[in-house]
């Protein structure tokens, strides 16, 4: 039974440190871009407590080994997401964050060590830091249920992704049954729970998904719809400009054809009178000949 139970705690810890390692990818984009854009620290601050006092509690319990291996790794991830968080989140967000770092992972953690060790019996210990620990795990659990609440609203899965959901069901499942081995009811009433809920997001997500792949082929083929709309618009606009320009272009050439009466006439009546000013120019010089030629001859005379 101890054999089966180490396995399945071994299981349990890779399956953890896949969900402790899935904010990967968003802290990588975080420093990438240099902030924290519209995410939350919260979760990661909640994180950071909840897998310390597993840490602690993993401690303290005899054969507590694998919880503590785990809950210590995901304590040091927790502080790596939470550290980032406050070196690239705006000004404003930093403040509130690090005054919840200081009040939830230095003032509340410290609290519950040193009264652990101080006040409580030795023999509460465990009960008090583990209804602590369990309360946190249910929360963590629980926080997905904003996202199942969206999907069912927007009947998309797009705000729920599918590989949490998975690991989260696969965690509270392995967990469960660890606990019911090692007979740890901290650690099995949220992980059963956990399990409960993980499988109806996995449902949900089943729901949702058929009806998400449904919806976007409706809007595919709604925007080539319009965009064959846009299209054929633009070309009977372009049509009709063509018919436009050529109708344009006739009027043009025929008005061109047109003889054009009032410049022709204009102009031979400018020709007629150049021609008459210039034959009346003509006799008179004519006339100026005739009259010198005779007084000339009378002179001679």
């Amino acid at each position: 039974m101890a054999s089966l139970s180490f396995i399945v705690g071994i299981i349990g810890n890779i399956i953890s440190i896949l969900v402790f390692t899935s904010p990967i990818g968003t802290f990588s984009r975080v420093v990438k871009k240099k902030s924290t854009e519209d995410f939350k620290g919260l979760p990661y601050i909640c994180t950071l407590l909840s897998t310390s006092l597993w840490t602690f509690y993993g401690l303290m319990k005899p054969g507590g080994l694998l919880i503590a291996t785990v809950n210590g790794a995901g304590t040091f991830l927790q502080f790596i997401y939470v550290t980032l968080f406050l070196i690239y989140a705006p000004k404003e967000t930093k403040v509130k964050s690090m005054k919840l770092v200081a009040v939830l992972n230095i003032g509340f953690f410290g609290l519950v060590v040193g009264l652990s060790l101080l006040v409580i019996h030795r023999g509460l210990r465990l009960t008090v830091v583990g209804t602590i620990c369990a309360g946190l795990t249910l929360g963590m659990y629980a926080s997905p249920l904003a996202a199942m609440r969206t999907v069912i609203k927007t009947k998309s899965v797009e705000y729920m992704p599918f590989s949490l959901s998975f690991f989260l069901f696969l965690n509270g499942g392995v967990w469960s049954v660890y606990a019911v081995l090692v007979k740890d009811f901290f650690v099995g009433i949220p992980n059963i729970i956990g399990f409960f809920l993980g499988s109806l997001q996995l449902v949900i997500y089943a729901m949702y998904k058929k009806k998400s792949a449904s919806q976007k082929s409706i809007e595919k083929v709604e925007e080539e719809g319009s965009a064959h709309l846009v299209r054929g618009g633009i070309e009977m606009d372009l049509y009709e400009d063509d018919e436009t320009k050529k109708s344009k272009h006739r009027n043009l050439h025929k008005g061109r054809s047109l003889p054009k009466t009032s410049v022709a006439r204009h102009q031979s009546f400018q020709k007629i009178l150049k021609t008459q000013s210039l034959s009346l120019h003509s006799e008179s010089w004519h006339d100026e000949d005739d009259v010198e030629k005779g007084n000339n001859a009378q002179n001679h005379a």
